[in-house]
């Protein structure tokens, strides 16, 4: 493989995963696991812990389901694909509830639920039972770092300003983040409750739409100047196309007239020939 070809390869892989954390992000493009976003984010440790498990279950899924895509029956395509999500997302269970517990905790009933989790069923629909294993891979790593990026989001708002903090907590056993003493009598709790999260969703869910139709419209202007730059170009190269047949065309009146005019210097010293009656004396000379 040459530069051009490793470029292109890198390229398109590397816009699977975009796609998943930018293009159509899962919470704020798709609107998908609400549910989980809403009740999970909390606190920013949370959310990365919800996002992290989505993602790792996403990624595996999606590598086995294509790899399988070939033998599953259509028929029974749907359960056969919550069977595989079920079977990672229990292994995700054990592995917190051995390891960190507190946050197993924090995350309750969600965790099971990631099993039905709209995001993880579209994906293994969508893309994976059709895309080979490594695309299917890159897809499930993009969609889970868009959602887990969305969840850390909401978390570090709402923790902020309704507990004063940053990713504090307990991971197995260590303590991690800030607690912000100057913001805990100022903090408002509203936002650690349900409706705080509902309005700080709403919220950069129109943010990110007014960002995303901005950008698009500075796309679109782009390409509008840039064809009337196109045009303007075609334009110029059309003038000078006409330029250069007017000049040819005039060479060729000019090439034309001086053979007229060597025409008529002939007609004209043919008639002066027959006048002189030199013609008639070459004649009687050959005869």
């Amino acid at each position: 493989m040459n530069k051009i070809q490793i470029n292109d390869f890198l390229k398109q892989k590397g816009s699977i995963i975009a796609h998943g954390i930018v293009t159509n992000n899962p919470v704020f493009r798709l609107v998908l696991g609400t549910c989980p976003t809403l009740a999970t984010t909390s606190s920013a440790i949370n959310g990365m812990g919800m996002g992290l498990a989505a993602t790792f279950v996403l990624v595996c899924s999606n590598v086995l389901i294509s790899l399988l895509r070939k033998v599953i029956p259509d028929k029974i395509r749907i359960p056969a694909f919550v069977v595989i999500i079920a079977t990672f997302v229990t292994l995700v269970q054990m592995l917190l509830q051995k390891f960190i517990p507190s946050l197993y905790e924090s995350l309750g009933i969600f965790l099971p639920l990631i099993v039905v989790n709209c995001i993880i069923l579209a994906r293994a629909e969508a893309f994976a039972s059709t895309n080979k294993v490594f695309d299917s891979a890159l897809d499930g790593l993009g969609m889970g770092l868009g959602f887990t990026a969305s969840l850390m989001l909401i978390g570090i708002i709402r923790e902020f300003f309704g507990a004063g903090s940053l990713f504090y907590g307990s991971l197995a056993g260590i303590e991690t983040g800030i607690q912000i003493e100057a913001l805990a009598d100022y903090s408002l709790n509203i936002f650690v409750l349900p409706a705080g999260g509902f309005l700080v969703f709403g919220l950069l869910m129109a943010l990110i739409n007014y960002l995303t139709d901005l950008h698009n419209k500075k796309k679109e202007l782009k390409a509008e100047a840039k064809k009337e730059d196109a045009l303007k170009e075609g334009r110029k190269e059309d003038l000078h196309i006409a330029f250069k047949e007017a000049d040819l065309k005039e060479k060729n009146d000019e090439a034309s007239i001086e053979d007229k005019a060597k025409a008529d210097d002939a007609k004209d010293a043919l008639k002066n020939a027959l006048s002189d009656g030199t013609l008639n004396t070459l004649a009687g000379e050959d005869r």
